[in-house]
């Protein structure tokens, strides 16, 4: 993007550290619909008659940001940027009527609007939450750095909108002319637009040249807060329609509508694997052992002995995963989804997956740990960005129908529930093997529960069945490794996460599909309105691609 050349200027910095909060904008029933080209023509023509409010507040601010710039370039190249937005103002009827629809009655701001206008005016007046600087900003360094909080405030709105009409116009056959807002998504790629979006990062950089660290630390603030309000606007839009999003939404839970939501752990929810956790866990309980004292639970295994048997463990296991796999990959691409065929073909995956943890049993690596310490571990668990903020969110949603449950091979139940011991969080069902105990200290043997992609499913399924056949449900399975496939393509909504290689070559090999979840769903507007149906209808061997956990937030919950 051209916006983010700029080496180490403070504006590549922010885009990039706040850019993923752009799914909360992109996965809006606004958004959403417009892509699908079916976004009712009164929701977009409200949508013009707040812009209108949004652009007199750019224009306000840039005149302000003028008045406190103390270069006369820095001057010049602001009014440059008023400029473009009060030609946008004049020619703002005439653009639309190009777009194709009739102009929109004009109307007072709405609460959001209201908020982000009210916002840039007192950010270019000088009134800065947190800044230390007493009443009104009137010396010359003060009013300068108000020039750099002002562009600090108005920069993301820009890269936002540029950002997102790209991955819209990405979706688009650029010879279709019967999507009646491509005019409007162009224009917002045009090479015009997105230099309009790089002047102001520009400029934000070169205003923030001299500022100390606290002061840049204000313009993180402001820009981070004006894509929150940026989000808040779009999320407002009325839609006077049938939208996917969120599918939180898609649910009456008067009819008994009932959202299930199964997840994988390792790797999913978390950064690390599991059993790498377990392994330093018993380390350093090795390590804490007295040598002079009673012979631990650890068998007399010395610390050396135990680092060496876990890397072999370790090392065994990588070696013999990437045969499996590859033995049980065809040669060809079969022709069409192939469901027989991969379950033939991951049974002999779950035979490699149990003599694995045959072998760590056997090995007596897993013996002599606390209960205790194994908890402490899950608590101080990392878990990957935006998981435990979704389920946090999703434990506390009005719809008590709403139910999650976590299937995974991990070794311990225990490590799972003390990850997401925290808050509401409680009421996350764990369904995982378990380390046997004896008064509180693991015997090294494990309970076996699920150990394959067929156990998995096998328990995905016993909790549906559970449920009763008297309401309407809907099952999103999340998950990134080959044991999740059976799952995933079982669920009505298979999700996975990350980029996931050797799930997706074996998947692929047998037929699946892999779609961007974005993607996916402006497929699923568009059967809404050309077919009626607003239920979600699975399609076969096809499975929904995600980057993030914000992207799954954004479509089950909005933002």
């Amino acid at each position: 993007m051209g916006g983010m050349d700029v080496e180490g200027g403070i504006a590549r910095k922010l885009w990039n550290k706040f850019r993923s909060e752009s799914v909360f904008v992109n996965y809006t029933p606004f958004f959403v619909c417009l892509a699908a080209g079916n976004l009712n023509a009164d929701a977009f023509l409200h949508y013009l008659s707040q812009d209108v409010h949004l652009l007199n507040a750019f224009a306000n601010a840039y005149e302000l940001a003028e008045e406190c710039a103390d270069d006369e370039e820095d001057k010049k190249a602001i009014r440059k940027l008023r400029k473009h937005v009060k030609d946008k103002l004049k020619s703002h009827d005439s653009r639309v009527r190009e777009w194709g629809f009739e102009l929109p009655e004009e109307s007072s701001s709405t609460n959001a609007t209201a908020k982000y206008t009210d916002f840039l005016l007192a950010t270019a007046s000088g009134r800065i939450e947190g800044e230390k600087v007493p009443g009104k900003i009137a010396t010359p360094f003060e009013k300068t750095k108000v020039a750099a909080y002002t562009l600090g405030a108005i920069a993301p709105c820009m890269r936002l909108f540029a950002f997102i009409n790209k991955e819209i116009q990405a979706l688009l056959d650029p010879n279709d002319s019967s999507h009646i807002y491509k005019k409007w998504i162009d224009h917002y790629c045009s090479q015009n637009f997105e230099a309009y979006a790089f002047r102001i990062e520009e400029l934000l950089d070169t205003l923030s040249i001299s500022l100390t660290g606290e002061e840049l630390d204000v313009i993180e603030k402001l820009y981070h807060q004006s894509m929150r309000l940026e989000v808040d606007f779009f999320s407002s839009q009325p839609i006077i329609q049938e939208a996917v999003v969120p599918l939180s939404r898609m649910l009456d839970p008067a009819a008994g509508g009932q959202l299930t939501i199964f997840c994988d752990f390792d790797l999913t929810c978390t950064a690390l694997d599991s059993s790498a956790i377990l392994a330093e866990l018993a380390i350093i309980t090795m390590q804490k052992a007295e040598p002079d004292g009673p012979e631990t639970q650890l068998a007399q295994m010395s610390l050396a002995d135990l680092r060496s048997t876990w890397d072999a463990l370790s090392a065994q296991y990588t070696e013999e995963f990437e045969q499996c796999v590859e033995s049980i990959t065809p040669t060809e691409t079969v022709k069409s989804f192939s469901y027989e065929g991969l379950c033939e073909a991951l049974q002999q995956f779950a035979d490699f997956e149990k003599k694995a943890n045959s072998r760590v049993v056997q090995s007596g690596v897993l013996k002599g740990l606390n209960q205790e310490d194994i908890k402490r571990a899950g608590q101080s668990l990392i878990l990957q960005d935006g998981c435990k903020w979704f389920f946090q969110k999703i434990m506390k949603v009005e719809n008590p129908t709403a139910a999650v449950h976590i299937l995974s091979y991990c070794w311990c139940g225990d490590l799972i529930r003390s990850a997401f011991s925290s808050g509401d969080l409680k009421a996350l069902n764990v369904h995982s093997n378990e380390l046997a105990c004896e008064e509180s200290i693991t015997t090294g043997e494990i309970t076996k529960k699920l150990e394959s992609p067929m156990e998995k499913l096998q328990a995905f399924n016993n909790i549906l069945n559970s449920r009763g056949n008297d309401c309407q449900h809907l099952t999103v399975y999340i998950g990134g490794s080959v044991g999740d496939l059976l799952c995933l393509l079982e669920a009505d909504i298979g999700i996975v996460m990350g980029s996931s290689p050797t799930l997706r070559r074996l998947g692929e090999q047998f037929g699946v599909s892999f779609m961007p979840l974005f993607s996916g769903l402006v497929v699923k507007q568009r059967e809404v309105v050309e077919v009626g149906s607003s239920t979600w209808k699975k399609l076969s061997g096809t499975l929904y691609t995600v980057s993030s956990w914000d992207e799954i937030h954004a479509f089950i919950l909005g933002s």
